[in-house]
């Protein structure tokens, strides 16, 4: 089996900086797409970031120019840097990635969430 274990969530005022690392362990043969998802209280979950494995990046409109996801492929890591939070950036971020095992089709995997709360 595959975990995705997401740190580096917390507390911050407006304008302020984060970084979320999401890192992969496990069955892992190769990681194709890897993400960053979130979810406000009372909202669906909303892709927020996507990275490829040669480093094509897509981003939500709402983030652009604000949040940059980057990955480590040799520590099966993905990182979403945060720079000029804003209260409704408030969510819990999932990271996501697509697992290629040796065997087997590859599936997506989901890691538990971290909270980023930013006040006003």
């Amino acid at each position: 089996q595959v975990q995705l274990v997401e740190s580096g969530g917390g507390l911050v005022q407006s304008g302020g900086s984060l970084r979320l690392s999401c890192a992969a362990s496990g069955n892992i043969f190769r990681l194709n797409a890897m993400g960053w998802y979130r979810q406000a209280p009372g909202k669906q979950r909303e892709l927020v970031a996507t990275i490829t494995t040669t480093g094509i990046t897509n981003y939500v409109d709402s983030v652009k120019g604000r949040f940059t996801i980057s990955r480590d492929n040799a520590k099966n890591t993905v990182y979403l840097q945060m720079n000029g939070l804003k209260p409704e950036d408030t969510a819990v971020y999932y990271c996501n990635a697509e697992i290629v095992r040796l065997l087997g089709t590859p599936y997506t995997s989901w890691g538990q969430g971290t909270q980023v709360t930013v006040s006003s």
